[in-house]
């Protein structure tokens, strides 16, 4: 097993066990629920955005297997104290990373530790589930009360 992997795994497992910014979020003042029907991971991404277009908090909840929460859990470490427009460029790089199309070692990106998801693309079936939650911020921060991954 490469290095990669194993480090892949180790991050997957540690945000599953202790994901970061669970639960509602009292102060949030934009919200979404997404849902993948195909395997039943359904999760609210919530969110406190200030009048000048800065995310000032983020957070999730529900249920959903290891991958989705592991990028909810990541997503909103990342999203946290950043404005708008870097969040939509972010999601849009996320995205790109996940269909395998932006290789985070040779192309300028903005995803920090989410390059760990870089591989992801090798398992069709998984892109969705690491998906989700930031589907569910892009509702959030357009006004979508529910987004889904179909």
């Amino acid at each position: 097993m490469t290095t990669q992997i194993e480090l892949y795994q180790q991050v997957i497992l540690e945000h599953n066990k202790r994901p970061k910014n669970f639960g509602k979020l009292e102060a949030g003042n934009r919200s979404a629920e997404g849902f993948n029907p195909l395997c039943g991971d359904h999760l609210w991404v919530y969110l406190h955005v200030t009048d000048d277009g800065m995310v000032r908090e983020a957070a999730f909840e529900g249920t959903s297997c290891a991958i989705c929460k592991a990028s909810a859990s990541m997503m909103t470490v990342a999203v946290k104290g950043v404005s708008i427009e870097a969040v939509r460029r972010l999601f849009s790089e996320f995205q790109s990373l996940l269909k395998g199309e932006l290789d985070p070692e040779h192309a300028p990106n903005h995803l920090g530790k989410l390059k760990i998801f870089s591989g992801i693309w090798q398992y069709p079936a998984r892109v969705k589930c690491a998906a989700l939650a930031w589907h569910a911020l892009n509702g959030a921060l357009s006004n979508q009360l529910t987004v889904s991954t179909e």
